[in-house]
């Protein structure tokens, strides 16, 4: 039996970030797990990695090594390598109970603050440059005519505009113009991996990290 063991590799790719709504915390909740053996793959993925308490901070970070440790001793004599992150971030959802009749006002509200927070930042930066001024300059140097502040300029001007903030988001409406990410979203993965980093680099530092001296 020892010998069939040390011939065994389990690949351990975790999460970063993993939410979950359950107290006990499996490994196949935060990592993906390989093995050729049926049966030690189903014993890693069954292992119970931590559990959460009442009254115990919603978020854990736990260490790679951790996990290692607790799978060494559940399959002794077996490899495991990791492949994924070197920690995983815990966080605890609490279930709640939403008030459906609020959503909409949500959404509304929402789309009101971006819309006209987007509208006075754009007129604002126009009026801070003198767009108006330069439209003005510029249609009576090709024209030669006074400019009544409203010519083809202007209209070319906020129609390319808005054909622009279009295509820069990759969307009309609910729909994606292209299969690749906007901008906002790969600002928000960038955002959202700093924020993961940060956090476990915080916990080692103040020793909350679940490590193998845990």
């Amino acid at each position: 039996m020892g010998n069939r063991m040390a011939n065994i590799v389990i690949y351990v790719m975790a999460k970063q970030n993993v939410e979950a709504k359950k107290e006990e915390i499996l490994l196949s909740d935060v990592a993906s797990v390989y093995c050729e053996d049926d049966v030690v793959k189903a014993k890693a993925n069954a292992m119970c990695i931590y559990k959460f308490r009442e009254g115990q901070e919603p978020r854990v970070v736990v260490s790679m090594m951790k996990i290692i440790e607790m799978l060494t001793a559940l399959v002794p004599g077996a490899t495991v390598e990791s492949i994924g992150e070197k920690a995983i971030i815990l966080e605890k959802i609490p279930e709640k109970k939403y008030n459906g009749r609020l959503i909409p006002w949500k959404i509304a509200l929402v789309a009101a603050v971006s819309f006209f927070g987007t509208a006075f930042t754009i007129m604002a930066f126009h009026n801070d440059v003198g767009i108006s001024d330069v439209f003005v300059r510029m249609y009576e140097i090709i024209t030669g005519e006074k400019s009544s502040g409203c010519t083809s300029l202007e209209i070319s001007y906020s129609i390319g505009l808005c054909l622009g903030i279009i295509i820069f988001y990759n969307h009309i409406g609910g729909r994606r113009i292209t299969k690749d990410p906007t901008p906002l979203e790969v600002e928000m993965k960038i955002y959202e991996q700093n924020v993961n980093m940060t956090l476990v680099e915080t916990a080692e530092r103040e020793g909350k990290e679940i490590d193998v001296d845990s």
